[in-house]
């Protein structure tokens, strides 16, 4: 395969509000070193913390300047020493820290898996660290259990929507959440849980009535105002998993609440779980693809958009207009 010698990338020059800071630019084509290899990319997912990085605003904080983009897919365009199994032309996902908003990137040999022969580039880039976040969450976290009721807010989201997937597979009653009826429309569509609430006109009341009680499970990654009015919805012996503040806000707890009603407040971070427990990392991301290349679950894209159009599609994540997993294909 002959190869450029540059390519483009989205780069993020300076830290600032509205993506002021970010441009596309041309910029050499890197070269794999040994154990890794070239991708070419052909989707990238695009998740909230890469909008919170072009601002300062997430806990990763890479140097300038850099490529935003995780989870990410494509096909080998060359091959690095000492790397055994691959050969150019695979259709491999893999994912990392930044990168996926290129024409090119170099990634580990070892940390790449053959895509399964039903999904293409934009549903194989959608799986990574949202379903690995669903599935820490859902099954290390929270010890889901058949006939649960669980409670998804954000349910439009990449990692809400995941939630709602693998929640209905492990035999959950869901119960999903977003802010318009038409988000709700298409999340019936996608995956048809139980019960839809539109939080805009509250959902404590609601989730009681129909739980009987409270919610088993309540998955959060937006805080703020709901995760406020969550504590008064959620089941004794319940567990609250707090995936992020999507809302701008870090809501505040009194102690006094779980011991009354004997419920549970759990941080879910699913990256440094893996690092803190490899094995489990490990088994986590066994797990999730064994699920996908059984069609067990089923990653949703909301759209895919070209690198020229990378401002609409951060807009987009941003003005929460999204249902699924947004991909940028450099190639387009």
């Amino acid at each position: 395969m002959s190869l450029p010698e540059t390519m483009r990338a989205l780069r993020v020059e300076t830290l600032a509000e509205d993506f002021e800071g970010c441009a596309l630019r041309d910029i050499p084509v890197p070269k794999p070193d040994s154990g890794g290899i070239l991708l070419k990319i052909r989707a990238g997912s695009l998740g909230f913390p890469d909008l919170l990085m072009t601002r300062g605003g997430y806990q990763h904080k890479p140097d300038l300047p850099f490529t935003p983009g995780g989870d990410v897919s494509g096909e080998v365009a060359a091959i690095g020493p000492d790397v055994t199994g691959l050969s150019v032309g695979d259709r491999v996902v893999t994912g990392g820290l930044g990168g996926a908003f290129a024409e090119y990137g170099v990634y580990k040999a070892s940390a790449v898996r053959p895509i399964p022969d039903h999904l293409d580039f934009a549903s194989a880039a959608a799986v990574g660290s949202a379903y690995l976040t669903a599935y820490v969450a859902l099954v290390r976290r929270a010890n889901l259990q058949p006939g649960e009721w669980l409670l998804v807010h954000g349910a439009a989201g990449g990692v809400g929507l995941a939630a709602v997937d693998l929640g209905k597979h492990l035999g959950a009653r869901v119960i999903a959440t977003a802010s318009s009826e038409e988000k709700l429309e298409k999340i019936r569509q996608a995956y048809d849980p139980e019960v839809l609430i539109n939080v805009n006109d509250g959902f404590r009341e609601k989730v009681k009535e129909v739980t009987g009680g409270g919610a088993d499970v309540i998955y959060d990654p937006v805080g703020g105002d709901v995760f406020d009015e969550s504590v008064r919805c959620i089941g004794f012996d319940g567990r609250l998993l707090v995936i992020g503040f999507a809302s701008g806000r870090i809501p505040q707890i009194g102690v006094n609440m779980p011991l009354i009603k004997g419920f549970s407040v759990v941080g879910v971070r699913a990256g440094e779980y893996g690092r803190r427990f490899p094995e489990r990392g490990r088994e986590n991301m066994e797990a999730v693809w064994d699920l996908v290349a059984r069609k067990a679950v089923r990653p949703h894209v909301h759209a895919v958009y070209g690198l020229d159009d990378w401002r609409k599609a951060f807009a987009d994540m941003e003005e929460r207009r999204v249902v699924g997993r947004v991909i940028i294909d450099p190639s387009q």
